[in-house]
């Protein structure tokens, strides 16, 4: 939404847009060159080394099963914010988007191009843009709810810190909660008529009737999919450690993939992985190793995306 408020003919907004992208890989940049200062190559390349033909045929299985449930979710919310969407085109569209985000700078460039591309092709780029930002943070918020309870049930780095978090997370939550109860319909403050226009958005998109349940179904199983493929890529790397233990650790390094500051995936999530792995007695190679393995994977995973962009390129000149 805020791309859309920068407005075409305003010089600075792609200035600005430009200085954010640039600072977001400038920031991953610097945790990947910081591990590789710390801990050299080797836990990069010994994991990938590991991969063979089972763990990548699991992986596109749970490839499938993430990338239908996702795109499940989205046409669900588009939906209800009345710009229709075929769960067969949004399956394509969503391919190519992960194969976009795990190959190329930021981590996000698949959404924006999904989120554009729908929204012309509905003629809206309005709500074609608002349906892919809030189909990323119903699946986000669902994410932390389960990781909230998962690292409640089982020991972790963080576990000491998770009751004030999740009081400050609530009380935020209520805040704005009841400034959207308070503020009026309508008014000349651009804040104002912003947040209740998120406020219609969610009403009509995330918790309308027939709705709710299947993107919060959608999500849970996305979730569930991705911490599996985590899990795969633990074992795939050579770790023993039992799965009480792994399943918190890959889990903050799963959450750490919401910081849109990487290398083509990379960068937050391998920083966080290695602070974790050590912090709970392992070792910080072993961590940097999951999530490198989890990277690879996540590539194998999305390759079908490359399929769908070559078709279109395909296609595209023989329709001229």
């Amino acid at each position: 939404m805020a791309d859309e408020a920068g407005g075409a003919g305003s010089p600075a907004a792609p200035a600005g847009r430009s200085f954010w992208g640039w600072l977001r890989l400038a920031l991953g940049l610097a945790v990947l060159v910081g591990l590789l200062c710390w801990l050299g190559i080797d836990p990069f390349l010994v994991g990938l080394r590991l991969i063979d033909a089972p763990a990548l045929a699991a992986a596109l299985a749970l490839g499938v099963l993430t990338t239908v449930c996702a795109a499940w979710r989205w046409s669900l919310v588009a939906g209800g914010l009345g710009v229709r969407l075929p769960l067969r085109a949004a399956v394509a569209h969503y391919y190519r988007s992960v194969f976009l985000n795990a190959t190329l700078p930021g981590g996000i460039l698949g959404d924006v191009h999904r989120a554009v591309r729908h929204g012309r092709d509905v003629g809206d780029l309005g709500r074609g843009i608002r349906a892919v930002v809030w189909e990323r943070v119903a699946g986000q918020v669902v994410l932390v709810a389960l990781a909230v309870v998962l690292l409640f049930a089982f020991p972790s780095p963080v576990q000491p810190y998770l009751p004030v978090a999740t009081l400050v997370v609530l009380a935020a939550f209520g805040v704005v909660v009841l400034a959207a109860r308070l503020l009026p319909d309508s008014g000349a403050s651009r804040f104002t008529r912003t947040l209740v226009g998120a406020v219609s958005d969610v009403r009509r998109g995330l918790l309308g009737r027939r709705i709710w349940a299947g993107v919060l179904v959608a999500s849970a199983l996305v979730a569930a999919g991705n911490l599996a493929t985590f899990l795969l890529a633990a074992r795939t790397a050579g770790s023993t450690a039992p799965l009480t233990l792994l399943l918190p650790l890959t889990l903050l390094a799963l959450l750490a993939m919401g910081v849109p500051a990487n290398v083509a995936g990379f960068g937050p999530r391998e920083g966080v992985a290695a602070w974790a792995f050590a912090a709970a007695g392992l070792t910080a190679a072993e961590g940097v190793a999951t999530a490198t393995v989890y990277g690879a994977l996540v590539l194998v995973a999305s390759l079908p995306g490359a399929a769908v962009l070559l078709a279109r390129r395909v296609r595209v000149p023989a329709t001229v």
